[in-house]
């Protein structure tokens, strides 16, 4: 069973009417998923909010009560000139960073084998003590070390398919033995720092303009080994779907069967080394156009659909 977590607070965080990450994200792919008929293989739960206690294992407390205070009762706070607070966004933040969460104690209790979180704003620019990219609190991170600490699992994956690197996440996890991170990314893009370098971390940059050609002949090459010799006992998706051809956010040109692709690669490692347990957690994508039909073949990778997985 995949469970589709999400909550309608994420849909009340608000930028701006320009912003790119915008509520009707979520909502385009929840009208992909209702659409193509999954009802009997999926089920549908809402997100909880996030406790201190598991925001602490990967942010500071002074972090924390900072985005709390800095929460306007009226109008727009600017982070920084991507990354503003609407009166909601904190809960929506909180709902958020609480869904991977949820996610972590269904695929723990046997109830799922995996799980999408179709929720916002997305989390893996965050660092420990910093808002940025669109990002308030990592929300994977926060995922990832409820599983170490609250379920004591010694090897988690992070496939990080976002074409922006995911800084936040990799500043959290540096040189953690724990947690092996691969991240699939176009170079020279946000966050426009050098990318770390630890032996836990896999990256994959992508040149501008690259096709699905170079996408999976890059993962196949350094990163899919890797992760199956680390034999991961829970395998997470930082799943940005901004590389899309129709995405103007970036200059790559991948289609919705390349997230297909991937997924089914990755769920191959899983089923032998996770008992197939997956938890996917939305990033970007910002063509409403395309972005549904993304996520949805995505989710039907998740799930194992033969069917679908035979086609592109």
């Amino acid at each position: 069973m995949t469970v589709i977590i999400s909550h309608s607070d994420c849909l009340l965080h608000n930028s701006n009417i320009q912003h790119p990450e915008c509520p009707e994200r979520l909502s385009v792919i929840s009208k992909a998923l209702s659409s193509a008929d999954l009802k009997t293989d999926l089920c549908y739960e809402e997100a909880p909010l996030a406790t201190y206690e598991q925001l602490y294992r990967v942010h500071d407390k002074k972090y924390i009560d900072y985005l709390f205070h800095s929460t306007p009762k009226e109008g727009f706070v600017y982070l920084d000139p991507d990354t503003i607070m609407s009166t909601h966004t904190f809960s929506a933040s909180l709902r958020a960073a609480g869904a991977v969460v949820k996610a972590v104690d269904l695929l723990i209790s046997n109830q799922a084998t995996s799980s999408f979180c179709n929720v916002r704003p997305p989390g893996h620019h965050a660092e420990r003590n910093r808002a940025m990219g669109f990002c308030f609190f990592n929300n994977i991170a926060v995922g990832v070390a409820h599983a170490l600490n609250a379920h004591k699992l010694n090897r988690i994956a992070i496939i990080d398919f976002d074409v922006h690197r995911g800084n936040g996440t990799e500043a959290i996890f540096f040189n953690n033995k724990k947690v092996l991170i691969c991240s699939i990314y176009e170079d020279h893009l946000y966050p426009f720092d050098s990318p770390k370098k630890a032996k836990n971390i896999i990256n994959i940059p992508l040149l501008p303009g690259a096709t699905s050609r170079e996408f999976r002949s890059e993962i196949t090459q350094h990163g899919l080994k890797k992760i199956s010799v680390f034999k991961p006992q829970m395998i997470f998706f930082s799943a940005g779907f901004d590389g899309h051809i129709q995405d103007t956010i970036s200059n790559l040109n991948l289609t919705e069967w390349d997230y297909l692709w991937l997924t089914q690669q990755i769920k191959q490692i899983a089923q032998i080394h996770s008992q197939g347990q997956m938890i996917s957690v939305l990033e970007g994508g910002y063509a409403l156009a395309s972005l549904g039909q993304c996520v949805l073949a995505h989710v039907k990778g998740l799930m194992g659909n033969l069917n679908f997985l035979n086609l592109g």
